[in-house]
């Protein structure tokens, strides 16, 4: 699969110092090693609607870590899937009457157009999981072949055939190894908490037959007037969620591979089974630390599909709204942090880029340069947005109805090559 394009970063003076982010397996700030290449899977979208700001938000958060990766001197290694077959994608075509390769095919390529215009950059290897199938049966066959995973037998309208991942031998394997794989140990929840979040997200720990009701599913198998594809000895069908992660990015990136994101509500049980998986599929982490977006709400509550009330990349776009402001209103807020969309926060973004934008018309070579050092010491701790945008708004005021140096070759295009750069905002 093709990912989108994107503008050259410009190349800035010096380099970045170490980055330390918080690890959500840990829950302790974690220095990242410093590598001449790093690692980073981003988990990516089920294509069934447009790019909503909750969308947006997780893939500019991850852009930040990209960027300032590269500002280090580290060569970044970046793989991101499409979720291009699940129920969510057949059921909202069915529910329009669009055949789900048009509806997929037509909510990736609209994906590719909004990140391209918030100047995320594009990962080196886009893959969907339809186009991983072939590489996902092997793996479902010999982890089954291993004990690790079992058939349920049908039922109440169910085929026989479906595979579950078995949770508790995957934590009995290699009891020896202080780096195996233990359940919680991604999200550190308690299992009524698990079994509730299961439920609702996309898990099924009410089927009957499964040995542990947190198990999760690994090859679904075929089902009237739905897609499926050969499995071999696993026979027809296709691969359940968390297995084409896990695949995918052993496949792509080294094992382990430095950072694994996404947003907060990845945790479980994605995040904490995809780990499971790639344990038991090849007896090593997944990945070294884990590192998650807040969720975006809209004026009060949750922001998601089910409640309507979403605020689309796209809408935004085609109403006039700069790119540009649309990434300052969501590099206000703390990555970490949970938040809520408001005509005020795009309002004070709009004005942020025209403050901006003026400033760059007035800066001088040394202004630029204090400015740049303090972007990324605030990046450096935990990707602190909001305190580097602080920074700028001070330059900016600073800068308000002076006469600056403003001249070519200046502090202008530094001012806007360093914000570019670093922040993945154009002036």
């Amino acid at each position: 699969m093709i990912a989108w394009n994107s503008t050259p970063v410009p190349e800035l003076v010096g380099t970045q110092s170490d980055i330390i982010l918080f690890d959500t397996a840990t829950q302790e700030p974690a220095p990242l090693e410093g590598h001449a290449e790093q690692s980073l899977y981003v988990c990516g979208i089920t294509p069934y609607d447009a790019t909503h700001l909750g969308h947006a938000a997780t893939y500019v958060a991850f852009d930040l870590l990209n960027r300032t990766w590269r500002d280090t001197g580290s060569t970044v290694r970046y793989v991101q899937n499409v979720t291009d077959i699940d129920d969510p994608l057949l059921e909202r075509a069915t529910a329009t009457g669009v055949d789900w390769r048009d509806l997929a095919a037509d909510q990736i390529a609209l994906f590719r157009e909004d990140m391209e215009a918030l100047n995320v950059l594009p990962p080196d290897e886009y893959v969907g999981a339809v186009e991983a199938i072939d590489w996902i049966v092997p793996v479902v066959e010999d982890l089954v072949a291993r004990g690790l995973a079992y058939p349920v037998a049908g039922g109440a309208g169910e085929p026989d055939g479906d595979i579950y991942f078995s949770l508790d031998a995957c934590a009995s394997l290699h009891e020896d190894d202080a780096a195996r794989w233990f359940l919680g140990q991604v999200s550190h929840l308690d299992g009524a908490t698990m079994l509730e979040l299961s439920a609702q997200r996309g898990g099924d720990p009410a089927r009957p037959g499964k040995r542990n009701a947190l198990d999760p599913l690994l090859w679904r198998a075929a089902r009237a007037d739905e897609p499926s594809w050969p499995g071999r000895s696993l026979g027809e069908g296709r691969p359940g969620w968390h297995i084409e992660c896990a695949v995918i990015a052993q496949r792509f990136l080294p094992t382990p591979f430095t950072v694994q994101g996404g947003g907060s509500d990845l945790v479980f049980p994605h995040h904490e089974m995809s780990a499971s998986h790639a344990w038991a599929a090849g007896g090593t982490p997944l990945a070294r630390h884990y590192a998650h977006a807040g969720m975006v709400g809209f004026d009060g509550e949750k922001m998601s599909k089910s409640r309507g009330n979403l605020v689309l990349v796209s809408a935004l776009r085609r109403s006039g709204v700069d790119p540009a402001a649309i990434r300052l209103a969501i590099l206000a807020h703390h990555y970490r942090s949970d938040w809520a969309w408001t005509d005020g926060v795009l309002a004070g973004a709009v004005d942020r880029l025209a403050a901006w934008r003026e400033a760059a018309a007035r800066a001088a070579q040394d202004d630029v340069g204090a400015v740049r050092r303090q972007i990324r010491a605030h990046l450096a701790d935990d990707l602190d947005a909001p305190s580097a945008l602080a920074a700028v708004d001070a330059l900016a005021e600073k800068l308000r109805g002076s006469a600056g140096d403003g001249g070519d070759g200046g502090g202008s295009q530094d001012l806007a090559d360093a914000v570019d750069a670093l922040l993945g905002v154009r002036l």
